[in-house]
């Protein structure tokens, strides 16, 4: 459980990024400090953070896995969760968090399956040495539907909780 919020003794809403290769953390540290809401970036190795109160870097181990790991050890039910793994989302979905893909695509308990499947099929045809590229950079309507998505998902948890600050 969040350090924090046993010290404090309330509930806090709370956004977990994967950070090693997230390409919206600045859009995460803009949505945040409008709502007051504590950021923790997870990555294997440390990066620059914003000043600001509230946002925490936490550098794990390098081994496979390790943030994915830290992530879903430490997520709640009502904390948020912005990665493009698939396979975290899908984990953090079964803990009851709100995912947030970086293009602005909601994970949710209703397209998980299909996107985790899809995945295996670009898995296998990679492996059998099929060139299926990347995912296309960000743009800036795909950043604008992230904001708009975070916005959107915090709203819902606060009216659906409102005990959460």
């Amino acid at each position: 459980m969040d350090s924090l919020r046993i010290e404090i003794g309330f509930n806090l809403l709370h956004i977990y990024v994967d950070a090693d290769s997230c390409p919206v953390k600045t859009e995460v540290y803009r949505v945040a400090d409008r709502y007051q809401l504590k950021v923790t970036l997870v990555a294997n190795s440390w990066m620059r953070t914003p000043p600001e109160q509230g946002i925490v870097m936490k550098v794990v181990g390098d081994g496979f896995d390790e943030a994915d790991d830290w992530i879903v050890e430490q997520v709640q039910a009502k904390d948020i969760v912005v990665t493009a793994d698939i396979l975290l989302a899908s984990r953090c979905l079964k803990e009851g968090a709100q995912v947030l893909g970086t293009s602005g695509k909601p994970f949710t308990g209703d397209n998980i399956g299909q996107t985790v499947a899809a995945r295996g099929l670009l898995a296998e045809l990679r492996s059998a040495g099929e060139i299926t590229g990347g995912p296309p950079p960000l743009n800036q309507r795909d950043r604008s539907e992230f904001l708009q998505q975070l916005d959107r998902i915090i709203q819902m948890i606060r009216r659906q909780h409102p005990d959460l600050i």
